[in-house]
């Protein structure tokens, strides 16, 4: 095992470039302007702004970014071909990373070549560009398939052409931590310019590759906002600078608070959503459900965050489902203000947990408006819904059924109306008739969140034969059920302040 990780890491970011190779993304000139600021602003050090020699379209970019003044230095790929550099040189790249395969597999299928023309190619592509100015990186392409001997030979050749950095691809991503550290190491103990790696994801290796890399002594990585890339993706940027900066203690220059508003536009633009589970910037990065966890996290967010949501622009979410406790509960009714009595706190619980059960994800705006409707219920309740049943439909005269307690007394009515709800509704009106007769003023129905599955409130306005209103609110998986409750709930209401 090769230990001898630098102080500070020079991040070379290829979202621009290998990024945009992410199929079915394409970015436009403006949007790679608009992520090439944001890159800057970023810190990072080195900015591939794409492949100058693919089209004019490319070089334009390359010679509007020029004129912006970036600290990051502007790099763009060439193959290690004289017209690729040309493109780069006249699209005023002040960098350029020059390639050529090397492994068996590219020798003899994709180039047809032998092993002492591509080594001409590559040392005649380095001074071609050295002797323009500019800063040179090289790449064997496949290194991790290349033969140590001929790997090895490759590398001294151009680093006596004079190139400043040498990079090495697991273009395909088939090496492993232990594997990519002992290749790194035997370089490091053979070529004197700073190494770069440029590791791909196949194999969900790719930030684990970059990070053994630096322990042997790589100097830059090359990596992608959100892991983006040629087919499973490239190493992501933010999970190595963050591994670096708390597992390795090693600096770098990306400002850490920038990371997840820099991973949302680059997202937004290539269209490319980052699963929830993503690392560092995914929606659960910093989300918790589980009882246990939340409790340790409101004592002490170290228990189970390896970080501060702070630390890279991110906000910590309590998440409320199944698996809910009494504390997350509390939380959140402390950071809306929301103030329930012990009676009212277990049944908000209680519809946390069945709603859970049901699947249903509970957003904090459904959370609010269930704590809120069940702080607004009257403290008694001389009418209890016992249960409903409704039948609707094309050829079917909507109907509803209705079972309450009234005082004590079990009673049922069933009636028919435009729809479900207005059947219940009528139902409820001549079940209440001997107690109150009440005429329904108001009904208005939202759906709080997006989605078929969405939970609906219902608020109502009901008023009493000699004039007195009441209010009620709902929120209910079912719309029925929802405006029900709130009727309910506003007729007790009345017959409170009838007393």
């Amino acid at each position: 095992m090769n230990y001898n990780p630098p102080s500070d890491v020079i991040i070379y970011d290829t979202t621009l470039r290998d990024g945009e190779q992410t199929p079915g993304v394409t970015i436009t000139t403006d949007e790679k302007i608009t992520i090439a600021e944001k890159l800057d602003k970023l810190g990072v050090d080195v900015i591939e702004l794409g492949f100058p020699a693919a089209s004019p379209g490319e070089q334009e970019t390359f010679k509007e970014v020029a004129q912006l003044g970036f600290t990051s230095q502007i790099s763009g790929l060439a193959r290690a071909l004289k017209p690729d550099i040309d493109k780069a040189i006249d699209a005023d790249a002040d960098y350029i990373h020059t390639f050529i395969g090397t492994s068996p597999l590219h020798r003899d299928f994709k180039l047809k070549k032998s092993k002492e023309e591509i080594m001409d190619l590559a040392v005649n592509a380095v001074e071609y560009i050295k002797d323009h100015g500019i800063t040179a990186e090289f790449s064997c392409e496949d290194a991790t398939r290349t033969e140590l001997d001929y790997l090895l030979d490759m590398y001294k050749a151009v680093e006596d052409a004079g190139v400043d950095k040498i990079n090495v691809p697991d273009t395909v991503g088939v090496t492993i931590p232990i594997r990519m550290n002992e290749l790194i190491g035997k370089i490091y103990e053979n070529v004197g310019v700073p190494i770069s790696v440029h590791c791909h994801n196949d194999f969900g290796l790719a930030v684990a590759n970059t990070l053994a890399a630096i322990e042997a002594g790589a100097k830059q990585a090359q990596c992608t906002i959100n892991g983006l890339g040629e087919r499973a993706g490239n190493a992501s940027l933010e999970e190595i600078v963050m591994a670096l900066n708390k597992s390795y203690d090693i600096h770098t220059n990306i400002n850490h608070k920038l990371l997840v508003n820099t991973s949302e536009t680059v997202s937004r633009i290539t269209g490319v959503k980052m699963p929830p589970n993503k690392a560092i910037v995914g929606e659960n990065a910093f989300a918790h459900e589980a009882g246990i966890h939340v409790q340790g996290i409101l004592e002490n967010s170290e228990t189970y965050e390896a970080l501060q949501p702070e630390e890279v622009g991110h906000k910590r979410r309590i998440v409320l489902g199944k698996l809910t406790g009494a504390n997350a509960v509390h939380a959140k009714l402390d950071e809306y203000n929301i103030n329930l009595s012990d009676e009212q706190f277990d049944q908000l619980l209680a519809k946390i947990k069945s709603l859970g059960d049901a699947g249903k994800v509970i957003t904090d705006i459904d959370f609010r408006s269930i704590a809120e409707a069940i702080q607004g219920k009257p403290t008694e309740e001389r009418i209890k819904l016992l249960g409903i049943s409704v039948m609707t439909g094309d050829n079917t005269l909507p109907t509803a059924t209705v079972k309450l307690d009234l005082d004590g007394t079990v009673k049922y009515r069933a009636e028919t109306g435009v729809g479900p709800v207005d059947a219940a509704l009528k139902a409820i009106q001549l079940l209440v008739d001997e107690i109150v007769n009440i005429t329904l003023e108001e009904y208005h129905i939202e759906a709080i969140t997006g989605g078929t599955n969405a939970l609906g409130e219902v608020f109502v306005i009901v008023v009493d034969e000699d004039g007195n209103k009441a209010t009620g609110r709902a929120t209910h998986e079912d719309i029925v059920r929802a405006s029900i409750d709130a009727i309910i709930s506003s007729i007790n209401k009345l017959l409170m302040l009838r007393k």
